[in-house]
């Protein structure tokens, strides 16, 4: 973890970013387990999606909206995205002198702690699973456990479209789950931010006998942890929520609203290629 900057004040809002609206899930786990501090969200409407572009190239976006969420005077960054935290994660700990928090260690920890049999399942975009970065952080703890990934593409689409009731969407969901469950999984980590959306349908098709771990949760969890380590939990005061993009607010806003569960006020948009 990086060193804490001594001039940073408990008062300043938590920084989150993501490609896109899917770090919303992350937001709003954040938002009912501390409920005490504010936000800033950026999502990088202009180059969604991430799942599918190089180390290189995610590294740097993600110091763009590093350097741009510092700007804006946050205590800490959260990167909700899958993603992003597998690519880029160390990158940022090294340069910024805030603490950087991903989402993909707190998944792996909780899968390691729910799994019996030692075979753990993960779903994500075609990124995640080919960094191997759940199998990394679940193996450096444990390499006893077996891993198996499998990448989702059309999920992510499907949850922005709305469509998580349609017909199409448990077809798609089984298509992709199917073959995963043949290697007997006990733990299954979801790990897209987008994928909470599905989570009652992924369940349906994965079976009680399946654990599914949710990583905006558990990243919520260490998010708090964190801070009251670092002694950095707000004291008390008025909640501030700033959202950011790089491209077309008004549909970041009303996609956003079907993943926050409220409406995003005053959403604006930023030139982020001036930040690094």
């Amino acid at each position: 973890m990086s060193p804490v900057s001594l001039n940073m004040s408990r008062e300043w809002p938590i920084g989150l970013f993501d490609s896109g609206v899917g770090g919303l899930t992350v937001l709003r786990e954040l938002m009912r387990q501390l409920p005490g501090e504010s936000t800033v969200y950026f999502g990088d409407t202009a180059r969604v999606p991430y799942g599918s572009k190089s180390r290189d190239v995610i590294t740097r976006f993600s110091l763009e909206i590093a350097q741009f969420l510092l700007q804006e005077k946050v205590k800490m960054i959260v990167v909700a995205c899958n993603t992003a935290s597998a690519f880029a994660l160390p990158t940022l700990r090294s340069r910024f002198d805030v603490p950087v928090i991903g989402v993909i260690e707190p998944g792996a920890q909780a899968a390691l702690a729910a799994t019996k049999s030692l075979r753990v399942g993960v779903i994500g975009t075609e990124g995640t699973i080919e960094s191997q970065a759940y199998t990394d952080a679940i193996h450096q703890r444990k390499k006893e456990v077996s891993i198996f990934g499998q990448a989702c593409p059309l999920i992510v689409p499907l949850v922005e479209e709305g469509w998580l009731e349609k017909p199409v969407a448990l077809e798609i969901v089984k298509e992709y789950l199917n073959p995963l469950l043949t290697h007997n999984i006990d733990t299954m980590v979801l790990g897209c931010t987008h994928y909470p959306l599905l989570k009652n349908l992924i369940a349906q098709v994965a079976g009680p006998k399946v654990k599914l771990i949710d990583s905006a949760e558990e990243t919520a969890r260490t998010v708090g942890r964190e801070l009251q380590r670092l002694n950095l939990g707000v004291q008390g005061g008025s909640v501030v929520r700033r959202y950011f993009v790089s491209d077309a607010p008004d549909k970041f806003e009303k996609v956003g609203e079907r993943f926050l569960g409220q409406v995003l006020p005053g959403v604006r948009r930023v030139d982020i290629s001036q930040w690094l």
